[in-house]
């Protein structure tokens, strides 16, 4: 059975919104307001997740953003990302060209908790809020991992919306990961 992880970078008051600063986002950019020595061990970060990963599970905003990004890159996570399966959560994608990639047009819920009876090992939620929302709502997310940026923009889309009860997570690793950026892992806690 497949564990379903989100990894997200998000700021000190939650914004996960344009961290590259290119979606034209007015606060966007602020992972790059960290020197290049954190960079360094962020990017880090990224490439053991994306090495410790199976496939990754995309909503179709973030898989068009991504899919115009990595395919023309090199490197050892350029290269990890590409070779990854893919699924996207889509009523509207056709024909996914990023190589790997399948589109999961059902219901959200019903598809996803079927993915991960399917697969083994980390299936990664990355760049997609909205999905990751979904998931944590239908108790389907099994683990949540934030690097936190030593920033606070006031305003941008948050990681974290209404959910219809409260969500109990557990704290089960604390790194630093650069001058002031902390790595955080949490557990959802189901409730028994």
């Amino acid at each position: 059975m497949g564990k379903i992880v989100m990894s997200e970078f998000v700021t000190l008051d939650g914004v996960i919104q344009d961290p590259a600063g290119n979606e034209g986002f007015r606060h966007g950019g602020w992972v790059g307001r960290v020197g290049n020595k954190d960079r360094e061990e962020t990017d880090k970060v990224l490439l053991d997740q994306a090495l410790g990963t199976e496939a990754l599970l995309l909503g179709r905003r973030s898989y068009e953003f991504l899919a115009a990004l990595w395919p023309s890159r090199s490197g050892e996570l350029a290269d990890r990302l590409n070779s990854l399966p893919k699924y996207i959560v889509s009523s509207t994608l056709e024909d996914p060209d990023w190589n790997n990639s399948t589109v999961l047009k059902g219901e959200v819920v019903n598809e996803v908790s079927q993915l991960k009876h399917e697969l083994d090992g980390e299936i990664n939620v990355i760049a997609s809020f909205q999905l990751g929302r979904t998931l944590i709502e239908h108790d389907l997310l099994d683990e949540l991992r934030l690097v936190v940026f030593p920033v606070v923009l006031g305003a941008g889309e948050r990681l974290f919306g209404e959910t219809s009860d409260k969500k109990p997570m557990r704290l089960l690793d604390i790194r630093n990961v650069g001058a002031g950026v902390a790595y955080l892992t949490y557990e959802l806690v189901r409730e028994a």
